[in-house]
């Protein structure tokens, strides 16, 4: 990657990553930041895995996880450019499985409580995770998530079917509530993921390939690692105590040789089943940031992408997790936005859309800043953790215009 020389001092961002190496809270670390398509700062601390101490590599290959939502969403897209659907046509319009579905009463206590819905799933709820479905893993004791698992929707554990039956066995479960009356962190970008291969009559994987990596030159992204790419696979950590994000202490999660990603795996997760590194993972985002292109090659037009920022959500419905707060973020198609900037945020972070990573893999654009960051672990979980925070407040201090 190349690097453009400036006059900033971003030391003090890197003493403070640094800092979480040195006290064993992460393994690893990578920052990176943009101004416009431009590189003007790339760092990398710790470990490629805690036992050999071999220091991260500049070419190491990170579980992206959530980060996989955007390439999704930008392949579904693409597809809308082509004419090929409206963002309001039914889902069940290409995807008859998701006709007739049924809602949660509001005072449900099993998922047999349920009444027909009222409305449609539209393309446009799924690619806004307004449409109703769940996750089973984010709020496991809610009569939605608890549905899912019995329903054989594990996303996290299991890999053994493919998007369709995948799809089959999400349109057999009652939504958590009416398409669009809400937001729920869902597996709807795995139902978007399906639709790309309705559409397109491709393997989402295939699609991926030939339309977005292939192009941009993304070497290093997929599905799974191969075994001549596993010297480069960071091993994945998980901290000591789950619900002390600041304590020191970590034991492996994911082995980067006999792992869940060291083969092809038949669910291909348009929500979380990505490995990529960061030269590869940069010139996605620069291709964002460039309005749909990187140097000759065009994915999006500006206008999709400007629709693609756009709130799509009900008034006075925003992002909510239970365990994250994310005051003053509303949701457009596939990007988180910022609406409304905290006091402790600067105001040059109004309108930022970004998204991340469960294992600590984030980026943002801030078109009013005029930069973009990029900051990676494998540390599960690590979404929404303070040294992500951080990393931001540094790259807008030292940075943002």
């Amino acid at each position: 990657m190349d690097i453009k020389a400036t006059a900033l001092d971003f030391t003090p961002m890197h003493e403070r990553m640094d800092a979480y190496i040195e006290q064993n809270i992460l393994s690893c670390c990578a920052t990176l930041v943009m101004q416009g398509q431009e590189i003007i700062d790339y760092k990398t601390f710790g470990y490629m895995d805690l036992e050999s101490k071999e220091p991260l590599r500049a070419d190491a290959i990170y579980r992206m996880y959530s980060n996989t939502k955007l390439v999704t969403s930008v392949a579904l897209m693409m597809l809308h450019e082509e004419g090929l659907f409206d963002l309001d046509d039914p889902l069940a319009k290409y995807m008859p499985q998701f006709d007739g579905l049924s809602v949660l009463k509001p005072d449900a206590q099993s998922a047999e409580d349920v009444v027909p819905a009222q409305q449609m799933v539209l393309i446009r709820h799924i690619l806004s995770h307004s449409a109703g479905f769940s996750y089973g893993f984010i709020e496991p004791n809610s009569v939605i998530d608890q549905a899912y698992l019995q329903g054989g929707l594990n996303v996290l554990a299991d890999s053994s079917i493919d998007l369709e039956e995948f799809c089959d066995r999400v349109a057999r479960l009652p939504l958590a509530y009416e398409p669009g009356a809400s937001w729920r962190y869902s597996v709807a970008t795995d139902v978007c993921a399906r639709l790309v291969e309705v559409l397109s009559g491709q393997k989402f994987d295939e699609f991926l390939q030939q339309r977005i990596f292939a192009p941009l030159g993304m070497v290093d992204t997929g599905f799974w690692v191969p075994p001549e790419k596993t010297d480069r696979f960071i091993t994945q950590y998980a901290p000591t105590d789950l619900l002390d994000p600041m304590k020191p202490g970590l034991v492996k999660a994911d082995d980067p040789v006999n792992g869940q990603y060291n083969k092809l795996r038949r669910l291909l997760s348009g929500g979380g089943g990505l490995v990529s590194t960061v030269a590869d993972y940069v010139k996605f985002l620069q291709m964002i940031v460039g309005g749909g292109a990187y140097g000759s090659v065009r994915l999006l037009q500006p206008a999709t992408l400007e629709a693609m920022r756009q709130n799509q959500l009900a008034p006075g419905v925003n992002v909510a997790f239970p365990m994250w707060s994310m005051p003053g973020t509303t949701f457009g198609l596939g990007f988180a936005l910022k609406q409304t900037p905290q006091a402790t945020e600067p105001p040059a972070s109004q309108d930022e859309y970004h998204w991340g990573g469960m294992a600590g893999t984030h980026s943002w654009m801030a078109p009013n800043a005029g930069i973009t960051g990029f900051c990676l672990t494998q540390r599960m979980p690590g979404f929404w953790h303070p040294f992500s925070h951080e990393f931001k407040a540094h790259a807008y201090a030292i940075a943002g215009s």
